[in-house]
C-alpha cells in the first residue's frame, strides 16, 4: 500500500469514541507543519494502524480521568515474531498536558517507521527484528484542554484532572485564571503605576523590564490574566490540580511538601496506573524514551542525588547513545537530571529504570535560542553561551524572540497590549505571549525538530541488543568425552540486561540451557587460550548470564556420547535462539 495514496477514514470502535463530523479523517503520510489535538492523534494513530495492519498493533492502554482513551502504537513485523518475543524501544510523550511537541514526535517516529519499511534497507531490519511501543500522548486530558481550553505560554493544562483544594478553602479548582479578553490565551494582566517594580522596555516598549534601585515605576505585574471567582480576597489561587504526572510514579516517590505535584499516593492519577500495568505485561522494553518540553536537553539519572550514581557500566551505555543523541541535536545538551537540572521524585523514567530494570531518557525538546534574528557574526560572538538558552531570564532573549515572532512568526506569538476594566484592578492592560509561543517551536520549524529526535530514537533502538549464538568448535577429549565450545555475542551498545537490574535481581538472567545429549560439566569460559572454565556444579546444562553492550561470552560444555546436541538461548530483552551441533563418535 502506497504511503503516499493511503487515506483512512474510521470509528474509533475500540474505545467506544466517535469523532465529529470532519474530526475523523486522516490521510497517510501525516503532516507535521502544525500541531494535532487530541481527538486527531486518535485519528492518525488510527489511520496508521488501517495503512499497515501487518506492522502495528493499536491497544487502549486505559482512561485518563475524564475518560479518554490512552492509545499505544505497537510496531512490530509479525512474520518475524510476536511482539513479546523481541526486544523494544518504548517511547511517549505529552505527560504534561501542555508539552504537545512530544506528542508530535511520537506520530512522527510511527509515520516515518513505518512509512519507511520496505525501502530502507536499515529500518526496514530494524522493525523486523525489533518493536516499538508508542504512545504519543499520556496526558490527554491535558491535551484536549490545552487545544480546546485556555492557557498561558507557561503554564495551563499541564496537570492530571485531579481536583485539588490549593488554597485549602474546602473547594478544589474554583479560582483558576480566566480568558478576560476572549482569545483563547492567558496572557499577562499590568496595571499602570509608578510604585510598580517594572517599566517599559526602553529599547521596545512592548517588553517590561524591572526597575533598578532609585528608579521610578511605571507597571505593577498582576500576573495571569484572572477574577477572584471566589470572592476570598485572591485571584487564581486555585487552578486545575496540580497533581503532575511524572511526579506520581511508584518509585522514590515523596508527598506533596517534598515534591509538589506528587499526588496523595504513587499512582493515584488513573491513567498513570493503567500504563504503569500495561508497561509491566511488556518485560521486553529494554529502554524507555519519554518526551518532554523544553531546554534542548537528553537527560539521563539518577532524578535525586540520594539514589546514588548508577553503576559505571550503564553510564558507558548512557554515555554511548546520549552524546551520539546530542550530535543528532544541534543545541541540545547531554545532562544528569539531578545535578546538571533539578532533583525530582516519584518520575516515570525512574520507575522503567530502578523499577522494570530498562535503560531510561528524558528528551526535552526545543531550545528557545534557535528563535534566532541574529547575524552569522552576532552569533559567532554568543556561540556557546551557557545563558543563552530557555532559563535565561536576560531582556536580550525576549527582545530577540521579539523580532523573531515579528519577522519570522509575523506577529503570532506575542500579543499585544490591550486596555480593559478589571473589576477589582480598574483598568488594567492585558498582553505578552501567546500559549502557541515559548515553550514549542513555530509549525514551520516543527518538522526538522521531531525528525532529529526520532532519530535520536532510532539510533537508540539499533543498539537494542542483537544477540548470535554461535559455535566455536568441537573437541574430543577421549574415553567418550567431548568439549563443545560456544560463543554469545551482542554486537549492539545496549546490554541484555543493565548492571543496577543485575545488582538489584529486577528480573531473571539470560538462560543458555543443552539438551539432548549429557552435559557432564558446564559454565563459562575464562580464559580460551588456556582453556580454563568456571566449571558449574549443579545443573550445568543450565548457564545463567546477561550480555554486556558490544560483548561476547564463551561458553564450554563438556558433553558424554555423540549425536545431536541442542543449545537454547532465552532472554527477556533478546530474540531467543538455538543451535543444533552434531557432536562426531570419538575415536
Amino acid at each position: 500500500m502506497s504511503r503516499g495514496t493511503v487515506s483512512a477514514v474510521f470509528l474509533l470502535l475500540l474505545t467506544g469514541m466517535i469523532f465529529p463530523a470532519g474530526r475523523n479523517q486522516t490521510e497517510i503520510p501525516l503532516r507535521f507543519d502544525h500541531y494535532y489535538d487530541d481527538a486527531e492523534v486518535n485519528a492518525a494513530l488510527n489511520a496508521l494502524s488501517s495503512a499497515y495492519p501487518e506492522l502495528t498493533r493499536l491497544d487502549v492502554v486505559g482512561n485518563s480521568e475524564e475518560g479518554r482513551p490512552i492509545l499505544c502504537l505497537t510496531l512490530n513485523n509479525r512474520k518475524t515474531g510476536d511482539y513479546l518475543e523481541k526486544p523494544a524501544l518504548y517511547v511517549d510523550g505529552n505527560i504534561h498536558g501542555n508539552e504537545i511537541q512530544a506528542g508530535e514526535v511520537c506520530l512522527y517516529l510511527a509515520d516515518y517507521l513505518l512509512g519507511q519499511y520496505g525501502k530502507n534497507e536499515r529500518l526496514t531490519a530494524l522493525l523486523d527484528r525489533s518493536v516499538f511501543y508508542i504512545v504519543p500522548v499520556v496526558n490527554v486530558d491535558g491535551r484536549h484542554h490545552f487545544f480546546h481550553g485556555v492557557a498561558s505560554a507557561w503554564t495551563g493544562n499541564r496537570s492530571l484532572r485531579i481536583p485539588v483544594d490549593d488554597d485549602g478553602d474546602g473547594l478544589t479548582d474554583e479560582d483558576g485564571p480566566d480568558d478576560l479578553d476572549g482569545d483563547g490565551t492567558i496572557s499577562t494582566m499590568r496595571k499602570r503605576d509608578p510604585l510598580g517594580d517594572w517599566k517599559s522596555d526602553p529599547e521596545d516598549r512592548r517588553l517590561m523590564v524591572k526597575i533598578k534601585p532609585g528608579e521610578e515605576g511605571e507597571w505593577l505585574n498582576l500576573g495571569d490574566e484572572g477574577l477572584d471567582n471566589d470572592s476570598d480576597g485572591a485571584v487564581n489561587e486555585d487552578g486545575e490540580g496540580y497533581v503532575d504526572g511524572n511526579r506520581n510514579w511508584g518509585f522514590n516517590w515523596q508527598p506533596s511538601y517534598v515534591q509538589r505535584g506528587s499526588g496523595d499516593y504513587p499512582f493515584s492519577g488513573a491513567g498513570i496506573r493503567a500504563l504503569a500495568r500495561f508497561i509491566r505485561r511488556r518485560p521486553n522494553i529494554c529502554v524507555a524514551w519519554a518526551f518532554h518540553n523544553c531546554g534542548g536537553m537528553i537527560l539521563r539519572g539518577p532524578g535525586a542525588k540520594e539514589q546514588g550514581e548508577y553503576p559505571r557500566a550503564d553510564i558507558a551505555v548512557y554515555d554511548y547513545l546520549g552524546l551520539n543523541a546530542e550530535k543528532m541535536l544541534p543545541g541540545y545538551r547531554y545532562l544528569i537530571s539531578w545535578k546538571d537540572l533539578y532533583a525530582t521524585y516519584g518520575d516515570f523514567v525512574e520507575w522503567m529504570v530502578n523499577v522494570n530494570g530498562t535503560l531510561g531518557f528524558v528528551g526535552e525538546l526545543f531550545n528557545s535560542s534557535s528563535e534566532t534574528f541574529r547575524s552569522n557574526k552576532e552569533l559567532q560572538v554568543n556561540k556557546g553561551d551557557p545563558e543563552d538558552d530557555l532559563f535565561s531570564d536576560r531582556i536580550e532573549r525576549d527582545r530577540e524572540r521579539l523580532k523573531f515572532s515579528d519577522y519570522l512568526a509575523h506577529g503570532e506569538l506575542y500579543k499585544t497590549w490591550t486596555p480593559y476594566r478589571h473589576p477589582v484592578y480598574g483598568d488594567i492592560e492585558i498582553g505578552g505571549w501567546v500559549k502557541m509561543s515559548s515553550r514549542l517551536p513555530a509549525p514551520f520549524m516543527l518538522e526538522e525538530l521531531v525528525h532529529r529526535n526520532a532519530a535520536a530514537v532510532i539510533f537508540t533502538a539499533e543498539h537494542l541488543p542483537d544477540v548470535r549464538l554461535e559455535k566455536v568448535s568441537v573437541t574430543y577429549l577421549g574415553n567418550g568425552l567431548s568439549r563443545v565450545r560456544v560463543r554469545l555475542r551482542n554486537p549492539k551498545g545496549v546490554p541484555t540486561m543493565t548492571a543496577l537490574a543485575e545488582d538489584r535481581r529486577l528480573y531473571p538472567q539470560d538462560m543458555l540451557r543443552a539438551r539432548g545429549l549429557k552435559i557432564a560439566a558446564g559454565g563459562p569460559v575464562l580464559d580460551q587460550f588456556n582453556n580454563r572454565t568456571d566449571y558449574k556444579r549443579y545443573k550445568p546444562e543450565l548457564q545463567f548470564l546477561s550480555l554486556p553492550a558490544f560483548g561476547v561470552r564463551l561458553f564450554d560444555f563438556l558433553v558424554e556420547g555423540f549425536g545431536r546436541l541442542t543449545l537454547e538461548y532465552s532472554s527477556p530483552h533478546a530474540k531467543n535462539q538455538r543451535l543444533m551441533i552434531d557432536v562426531p563418535e570419538g575415536e
